[in-house]
Parts: structure tokens; sequence; C-alpha cells
């Protein structure tokens, strides 16, 4: 069997999802993790899915056949991790442009790898504005100095104005 990672993007219709699984199944495929949204009208998704190898180009072929979906297909791979441990952030601030740019440089900085990233913006309720709320799963070597990582979490933190928790 092989590993594929694929992108899927286009407008937002009822029967998207399905009209991809209906072609992942056809060629003998697996749906196995997924994680799609709809943003602004439109639909985006990243799917893996495994299927006999013989069978990896037909499926292709298939997937980027489908109307109003544009869909990219990558190998996956099969790479055990290395020794790394997991942590959560959650960020929580008046929104202003550069926020996850200047979280993911530290987290960078610190080589942490982001697992998962979900974002908003919302209406402040009381202090009108809007609001940016962010949840970071990501993973850490274990030869990281997770002392070093909050301190300079708390510097950002301190300097845009948001909160951030790590655990």
């Amino acid at each position: 069997m092989s590993t594929l990672i694929l992108t899927i993007v286009g407008s937002d219709r009822p029967g998207l999802v399905a009209a991809v699984a209906d072609v992942v199944d056809a060629h003998g495929g697996n749906w196995e993790n997924s994680q799609l949204a709809e943003l602004a009208g439109v639909f985006a998704g990243v799917v893996q899915v495994s299927v006999p190898e013989d069978r990896t180009d037909e499926l292709t072929g298939a997937l980027q056949r489908l109307d109003g979906l544009t869909v990219g297909v990558h190998a996956g791979s099969d790479a055990a991790a290395s020794a790394t441990r997991p942590v959560a952030l959650q960020i929580l601030g008046n929104d202003r442009p550069g926020i996850v740019r200047e979280i993911s440089a530290v987290l960078s900085t610190h080589q942490l790898s982001i697992d998962d990233m979900t974002t908003t913006t919302r209406d402040a309720a009381m202090a009108g504005g809007r609001l940016f709320e962010a949840s970071v799963t990501a993973e850490v070597p274990a030869s990281a100095d997770l002392e070093s990582l909050r301190t300079d979490l708390e510097r950002l933190a301190t300097e845009i104005q948001v909160d951030i928790t790590l655990a």
C-alpha cells in the first residue's frame, strides 16, 4: 500500500467530500485521516489515504478530473518520528498582522514541528475590535530546553500583547 496526501481546494458546495470519497473508494483506497474546512466560501482539505501501489496513478488521474476542485497528490511517508514529545499552546489577544509569523518563528528557533494549528478571529464582545485565538499542537525534540522555549514565548507575549499558555 502507498500513502498519499491529498490537498483539495474548490468553491464550497454540497457533495464535495462525498465526490472525493467515492473516487478514493472506487480505486481501492482507504480514507485514513483528514482535516477539512470551509473558509470564506472556499472548501479546503488535507486528506491521508492509503491505496494499492499499482492503483496510485489511476487514483491520481481520477482525482484531478473532479469537476470544480483542484486536487494535489503527494507521496506520504511512513517514517517513524524521532524522539519527540508533544506540547500544546493556546494564544489569545487583540488581532493584529504578524501574530502567526512571530509565534511560528519562535517555535522554529526551538526546532518545534507544528502538527496542528487552528486560528480564528472574532469580534471582541465588550472591548470592540477583533480577537485572535489560536490552538497549536507541536512536537518538541527530546533535547529541547523547555524553559528557554517558555522564556522566549513569554517575552514574545509581552511584545505583541497576547496571552500564550504552554502545556
